[in-house]
């Protein structure tokens, strides 16, 4: 009475789907005859003090009374896992998978084995015969693919439960791993332009696509899609790219720069979308000067950039313009936001000071300069050219010679440091030496 009762027990634990890896066991193990019973519940009751070879033992004998019940080969397969025997258990779980097909905890069994010996190939066929029992194990099939390598498969289911059962931070990780290979790009662009077709009102799938034309430098795409999106969802903050450009080639400066602002102070948008907005907004402030403001307000969204001193290259903008006095503002800004002293805005700095005859300003920069870079040529150049302007010839002289020191193979440089020395010396009344670096000058000329 007591055996029976314990019997009736493990089977009401066995259908607990909180137990043994939250599985419901076979509703019913069929005995043929009180031998087969005694030696089930025998395994049974090893079983559960973790005897599992003494449940072994007990299983074989039943299989000798019923060598095609699937339940015994499936608890050998259990027991045989517990004992770490992979080999067997799998050997069994497949036993009892042949001779029902159509109980979905054989294959888990098997699918087991796969994952704790790390066979990833083997898991791959099982878990595609778990899927039509429950498609949540696609999940798995995901995971899968991504051990063994096979992206495109990956790629390809991603797409597949993104667009049926929604997103998954997992999944995503796993898209982002895989899109980092180039070769899948066109694939997944070719899938979300299908995806925008079917779901025009999805913007996730937008700023996808923009991003990955971004990371090619395919930024006409980039506009064209952006101005989808806007045609889609006009409050997107994306959609702010494709509104900016509107309104430029409207010349509507004072929406322009709204939408510009917009675009600059998101977290979501591209660096190399931003810097080409205010690119644009640059040229067209130059044309039309009121928009200056708007413009260092600009500016100030890249004070932060590591990657680039965004005044500086607005100096470089004007500079080639010959529009020296908003070249030095936009250098002085830059300098400001460097944390170290750069040699190329400096030097582009004393260049516009020269051409508008500050010499003053050139000769206290170029000698701040040479305390900061004494083995750098060019700042002796400049302060020698500014004192020589200042008609400080004995000031000229003397920083000149000593940066000849650190000149080395810069035939052009060489010829402007001579013309300078031999200025400085005609200012002192030396016309020798004069006569010596105007001369040197000239034979470099002709080389």
């Amino acid at each position: 009475m007591k055996k029976s009762a314990l019997l009736v027990l493990f089977f009401v634990l066995l259908g607990n789907p909180a137990l043994v890896l939250a599985q419901t066991e076979p509703d019913q193990i069929k005995l043929d005859s009180n031998k087969f019973q005694d030696f089930f519940y025998e395994s049974l009751k090893q079983k559960a003090i973790e005897n599992y070879d003494k449940a072994v033992l007990a299983l074989e004998q039943c299989l000798k009374i019923e060598p095609q019940n699937a339940t015994v080969h499936y608890e050998l397969g259990k027991n045989y896992l517990a004992l770490k025997d992979y080999k067997n258990a799998y050997s069994y779980f497949e036993k009892a998978s042949q001779i029902d097909p159509t109980n979905k905890w054989f294959w888990v069994g098997m699918y087991d084995v796969n994952y704790a010996t790390k066979d990833y190939e083997g898991a791959i066929y099982t878990i595609n015969k778990l899927i039509p029992f429950d498609p949540k194990f696609k999940e798995d099939l995901t995971s899968l693919y991504m051990n063994t390598g096979q992206f495109d498969k990956a790629l390809a289911l991603i797409n597949e439960l993104n667009e049926t059962i929604g997103k998954t931070d997992r999944r995503e990780s796993y898209k982002i791993q895989i899109l980092s290979q180039g070769k899948y790009q066109n694939t997944e662009i070719v899938n979300l332009t299908e995806q925008i077709k079917l779901y025009p009102k999805e913007e996730s799938n937008y700023i996808s696509l923009i991003y990955l034309y971004s990371k090619n430098n395919e930024i006409d795409k980039v506009l064209e899609t952006a101005r989808k999106l806007e045609s889609e969802i006009p409050t997107s903050e994306w959609a702010q790219v494709s509104l900016f450009k509107y309104h430029l080639e409207n010349n509507e400066g004072d929406k322009a720069a709204k939408a510009m602002n917009i675009v600059l102070a998101s977290a979501k948008i591209d660096s190399k979308i931003k810097h080409r907005i205010l690119n644009e907004f640059l040229i067209f402030a130059n044309v039309n000067p009121q928009y200056g403001p708007d413009l260092e307000k600009a500016i100030g969204y890249f004070d932060l950039d590591p990657e680039v001193n965004v005044a500086k290259e607005i100096g470089k903008f004007f500079h080639t313009k010959k529009q020296w006095d908003k070249a030095i503002i936009y250098y002085d800004k830059a300098n400001q936001k460097s944390a170290t002293v750069d040699v190329e805005t400096n030097l582009l700095l004393l260049q516009a000071y020269t051409e508008i005859k500050q010499f003053e300003r050139v000769t206290k920069k170029a000698m701040d300069m040479v305390d900061v870079f004494p083995t750098q040529p060019q700042f002796y150049y400049y302060a020698g050219l500014g004192y020589n302007q200042l008609v400080q010839f004995k000031k000229a002289k003397d920083v000149l010679e000593m940066g000849l020191d650190y000149l080395v193979e810069d035939i052009a440089l060489e010829i402007n440091f001579n013309i300078q020395l031999g200025e400085a010396y005609n200012g002192l009344g030396d016309s020798k030496k004069k006569e010596f670096y105007f001369s040197k000058a000239n034979q470099l000329l002709k080389q």
